[in-house]
């Protein structure tokens, strides 16, 4: 990917370094911990689905304090990296709604941390990675996932990470457009087995609206996005399927455990929507077959 020409985007929280503080432009802001994030399983768990009884947080108001004397430089290479692609996908999926919608896109936050930090969505788990809470709409994410990618998952690129950042922006769109609403209405009358069902087809559409933005990102852009980096992220979908992730972990698949999607299924929504750039072809819930 060539972001050097890209604008950054504001709306990124750094919350890395520890001791349960983050900064917002500059400001540095002092917040509660009460979420754990591991890098050792696929992303885009929705906490929503995933945390039963989990307490929603009434978080105090932020009071300044010095930031923590170990967090990274504001503009180290994976903070840069990041807000230039969220910049990215805030201008794309402005176009996308404005033509397919007619409305405007409401931006989500992200935060990007390490240890622990409050969210909306109450206690995390240490087998999350990077995810999106519709409580709050932010995405959070832990840098440090992108080396677990590449190294346990031989999943690196450019490219790769950005397909991270977009399948969580494609749960904001999902929340935006009123879709994520209508899954947990449906997932509290189902059963465990049905209800995974039904996540599939969520984290599906998430990829396939993660190919809309970088079709659409490269239509804006013809050299934002080069021919071999699809392949990066394709690569990226199919290495963190549910039934490779299994066979990996535990010898054998479950496909009623199922939760985002065998492989095959990833690469073929995220390649539907590269090769549509249209968010009417991502609709998950009414295929026949996924």
């Amino acid at each position: 990917m060539r972001l050097d020409d890209e604008a950054e985007s504001r709306n990124v929280e750094d919350r890395r370094g520890g001791g349960g503080g983050f900064r917002v432009g500059g400001r540095s802001i002092g917040i509660g911990t009460i979420i754990a994030l591991a890098v050792s399983y696929f992303f885009g768990i929705n906490p929503m689905t995933i945390i039963n009884g989990a307490q929603v947080l009434q978080g105090n108001a932020p009071q300044q304090q010095a930031a923590p004397s170990n967090a990274p430089p504001a503009n180290d290479a994976g903070a840069v990296f990041v807000r230039r692609v969220l910049g990215n996908t805030e201008r794309t999926w402005q176009h996308v709604f404005k033509a397919q919608f007619n409305q405007d896109y409401p931006t989500l936050k992200l935060v990007m941390f390490s240890g622990d930090t409050q969210t909306a969505c109450g206690m995390g788990q240490a087998v999350m990675g990077p995810f999106y809470c519709p409580a709050d709409r932010k995405v959070y994410i832990n840098l440090s996932f992108y080396r677990e990618l590449r190294d346990r998952f031989g999943a690196g690129g450019d490219f790769a990470q950005a397909y991270v950042i977009a399948h969580e922006v494609g749960h904001h769109v999902q929340n935006v457009l009123g879709i994520m609403d209508k899954v947990d209405q449906a997932r509290s009358r189902m059963s465990r087995e049905q209800a995974n069902a039904l996540s599939v087809r969520t984290e599906l559409q998430a990829d396939c609206f993660a190919g809309v933005w970088a079709a659409v990102a490269q239509r804006d852009n013809a050299k934002l996005i080069e021919p071999s980096d699809f392949e990066q992220g394709l690569n990226a979908a199919a290495v963190i399927g549910d039934d490779r992730l299994q066979q990996q972990s535990q010898g054998h698949v479950v496909p009623e455990a199922f939760t985002h999607g065998t492989s095959a299924q990833r690469q073929r929504w995220l390649r539907r929507g590269l090769s549509t750039g249209d968010v009417r072809q991502c609709d998950t819930f009414s295929a026949q077959s996924l």
